[in-house]
């Protein structure tokens, strides 16, 4: 059986610049500080300001710590990405680096698992935002919110890449200057700067600092992991970065750094204003915090904010899926009218198709909520984790090769394996702990059937796609 081209080219490294190449059309224009504010834009979702109980719940006031380790293992990723998306800036990212260091089959399976994976996040973000409207319009049906939100979304990412990124900059601003003002507002509370001071008791009573103990933090960092997830949408912004190699690697610094901050920054004030037992999954920690220093309305404030937050990520992962897909066309995984770009460089066929997929998940969660809609939030579950094991697998495979080759990279990892390797540790980790996380069970129960039947879709790929013209062609504006 012959083998599509583009099959055997991207199972060669050599033929990288091949492979680059077929990705080519996308309009290079987004300046470097849009590159980073869709990174912020994709991670800073409603998991911060409603989620974040849950790690809370897991490790107490030891979830500080556990957002910190949680960050190392980021780290390695970054660092992985960096170095690959510098040296092949596409749209197809991890996937295309995954596809030509590893197996043709890591590529497939990595670019169809997270398409799936964001669609499903797109779907229940977009349910959230019109649960959300409900609050000052209760009498409103949802279905109209959800069908308003959508179609905004798709025309935002049909916009020319520096609209987008415009558009994405602002929504993301609002989540970051809300975020600032909590971290202000609560240092005053605990030091006692314009209101009464709460001090350091928090921190150690009700059970101590670590309540549950050394499990209870290594619990914590699996949703410290799961609250970075996003940081890699930066990688596929390097197809359409201005400037790809100075702004990703700046890019992804300035977004980890930031989510960080905020994350391990917000954590630490709300354990220290708010007893962690009296934390629940009801009502958001920032509200709290804000009813406490008397600003008024606080409620509505944080709704909008929320608001805001959803509709931010689910946009950007609209983009995300959007040039996963075009990547997946480009390189003969999926057919090739969605590697179509409109006259403004944008890929509106992938746009649409994933689009459909996010309507497929928003009615699955309908009509089969304790079957299909289940399976398919298991496989969300285990996408993210699973993807950056990928990463640094395939950083194993790509300092390996361009070592032997005697080519030099620009390096951001230390030298030698040893950070990816202790990222791959700490991420296999990670997926086996969910076993013992209620709210992730599925995870490991949906992962593994999911990647036999991604496994059967590529074969069936190569077998379909065997003498077809070859793939990769640049599409004509359409």
């Amino acid at each position: 059986m012959t083998d599509h081209p583009a099959h055997k080219v991207a199972a060669d490294p050599a033929n990288s610049v091949t492979a680059v190449e077929r990705e080519s059309g996308l309009h290079r224009k987004l300046a470097p500080r849009q590159v980073t504010t869709i990174g912020l834009g994709c991670t800073i979702g409603t998991g911060l300001f409603l989620g974040s109980a849950i790690g809370v719940k897991l490790a107490g006031p030891a979830v500080i710590v556990s957002f910190i380790g949680g960050a190392f293992v980021a780290l390695t990723v970054m660092w992985a990405l960096a170095e690959m998306s510098v040296e092949h800036p596409t749209a197809g990212a991890f996937g295309l680096h995954a596809q030509m260091y590893l197996h043709p089959w890591a590529g497939f399976a990595i670019r169809y698992t997270y398409w799936l994976c964001l669609v499903v996040i797109i779907g229940s973000e977009v349910v959230a935002a019109a649960i959300y409207c409900q609050y000052w319009f209760p009498n409103v049906p949802p279905w109209l919110w959800i069908a308003g939100f959508s179609l905004a979304m798709i025309y935002m990412n049909t916009l020319s890449i520096e609209s987008f990124g415009t558009i994405e900059y602002w929504f993301a601003m609002i989540k970051v200057v809300t975020i600032a003002v909590f971290l202000i507002l609560g240092a005053a509370l605990l030091l006692g700067f314009g209101f009464p001071r709460v001090g350091a008791t928090n921190y150690t009573a009700h059970g101590g600092f670590a309540p549950h103990g050394g499990s209870g933090i290594l619990l914590g960092v699996t949703m410290a992991i799961f609250s970075y997830l996003g940081l890699e949408i930066v990688g596929t912004t390097a197809g359409e970065a201005a400037d790809p190699k100075t702004a990703v690697p700046r890019a992804l610094r300035r977004t980890l750094f930031t989510l960080v901050l905020f994350y391990v920054g917000s954590l630490t004030i709300v354990v220290g204003i708010v007893p962690w037992n009296q934390i629940d999954l009801v009502q958001s920690p920032f509200v709290r915090v804000f009813e406490t220093v008397g600003i008024p309305a606080a409620g509505h404030i944080m709704n909008f904010v929320v608001l805001t937050a959803a509709l931010s990520a689910a946009t950007v992962n609209v983009y995300f899926t959007s040039r996963m897909l075009f990547s997946l066309s480009r390189n003969g995984y999926a057919p090739a009218a969605l590697g179509g770009l409109n006259k403004r460089g944008m890929p509106v066929p992938a746009v649409l198709v994933s689009s459909l997929g996010m309507a497929a998940a928003l009615i699955l969660s309908q009509l089969f909520q304790n079957t299909a809609f289940v399976f398919m939030i298991g496989v969300a579950f285990f996408g993210g984790p699973f993807i950056w094991i990928m990463i640094l697998l395939t950083h194993l495979a790509f300092r390996r090769t361009t070592s032997r080759a005697g080519k030099n990279i620009l390096r951001f990892a230390p030298p030698g394996p040893w950070s990816s390797l202790f990222g791959l540790a700490a991420l296999l980790g990670v997926l086996i702990s969910t076993w013992w996380v209620p709210s992730f069970h599925i995870t490991l129960l949906a992962g593994p059937p999911w990647l036999l039947f991604i496994t059967l879709c590529y074969f069936a790929s190569k077998r379909w796609s065997a003498g077809s013209p070859s793939a990769g062609s640049t599409e004509e504006p359409l």
